[in-house]
C-alpha cells in the first residue's frame, strides 16, 4: 500500500498571527513555521496503518516555499518514507484553485491507494481543499473522520457531523480528512532525525506537472486589523444593578 499524506508549513499557533497589508497574504515572519498540527494526526495515523497492515510506504507532500521543506523533513523524521515538494515562484500568492490543481496534479504522477488530509488548514482555514482533490482526481473522499481501518481493498471509517455519527465504506483508492479525534503525533527520535536527513524529498515545478501559470480565481482587496479590545462596562451590585443592566441593554438596542 501507497499512502499519501498532505502537510502544510504554517504560523505556530501559539506565536502571533497577524496579515500584510500590503500583499493580502499571512506575515510569514510574525512567528515561527511549524509543521500544521492536524497534518501531524494524519501522519501519525498512516504511520499506525503501515504497522497494522504490515507495511505501506508513507509519501509526504507538501506545496510552498524553501523553508516548507523543514515540515517535510520533520515528517520524514516521524517516520515517513520520502517527500514530495511542489516548488515554484509562480505559485506565490496562490489561492485555493491553484493550490488544489497543484497538488492534484503531483498526486496524479503515482498510483496512492489512500491520501490522507488535515480537516482544515490552522491559517487559511478553507476546508475545501480535500474535496477539490478529489473532484479532480475522480476519488472518494471521507471528511471529518473520526476513527478508520482499511481491509480487502475496502475502507471503513466513522465521520463527524454536525447532528450525528456517520460509519461510512468506500472503495480504494480514496482521500480521507482526519479530526483531532485521532492521536497526536509521535515523539520523534534522535536516530529518525539522522536518518531524515538522507531521505529523499523530490522538488516539482509547474513544469515538472506539465502545468501552465494561471491567474488566481480570487483576490484579497483589503486587510483590516482586528480593533483592539477595550475593557467593557462594570455594573457593581449596589441595589440598582438590574435597572443598570437594563440601561446597558437599552442602550445597543439589545432588548
Amino acid at each position: 500500500m501507497r499512502i499519501a499524506v498532505l502537510r502544510k508549513q504554517v504560523p505556530d499557533t501559539w506565536g502571533e498571527r497577524r496579515m500584510d497589508p500590503t500583499t493580502g497574504r499571512a506575515d510569514r515572519d510574525a512567528s515561527d513555521a511549524v509543521a500544521d498540527e492536524i497534518d501531524d494526526r494524519a501522519l501519525e495515523l498512516a504511520l499506525h496503518l503501515r504497522e497494522e497492515l504490515g507495511g505501506a510506504e508513507i509519501v509526504l507532500l507538501t506545496m510552498g516555499p524553501d523553508a516548507a521543506e523543514q515540515a517535510l523533513r520533520a515528517g520524514l523524521a516521524l517516520g515517513a518514507d520520502r517527500a514530495v515538494h511542489v516548488i515554484d515562484e509562480r505559485l506565490v500568492g496562490a489561492d485555493l484553485l491553484q493550490t488544489g490543481r497543484a497538488l492534484a496534479a503531483a498526486l496524479a504522477r503515482e498510483a496512492f491507494d489512500l491520501v490522507l488530509t488535515g480537516l482544515e488548514s490552522t491559517d487559511g482555514r478553507g476546508g475545501v481543499l480535500p474535496a477539490m482533490l478529489a473532484e479532480r482526481l475522480g476519488l472518494p473522499l471521507v471528511s471529518a473522520a473520526t476513527s478508520l481501518e482499511v481491509a480487502g481493498g475496502a475502507l471503513r471509517a466513522a465521520r463527524a457531523t454536525e447532528f450525528q455519527a456517520m460509519d461510512v465504506e468506500v472503495p480504494l483508492p480514496a482521500i480521507v480528512t482526519v479530526t483531532e479525534r485521532f492521536p497526536e503525533a509521535r515523539i520523534g527520535s534522535f536516530r529518525g532525525i539522522r536518518q531524515a536527513k538522507k531521505k529523499p524529498v523530490d522538488r516539482l515545478s509547474l513544469s515538472d506537472l506539465a502545468l501552465a501559470p494561471a491567474p488566481a480565481a480570487s483576490v484579497v482587496v483589503d486587510v483590516d486589523r482586528a480593533p483592539e479590545r477595550t475593557a467593557g462596562a462594570r455594573i457593581v451590585d449596589d441595589g440598582t444593578a438590574a435597572e443598570a443592566v437594563a440601561d446597558f441593554l437599552a442602550e445597543r438596542n439589545l432588548i
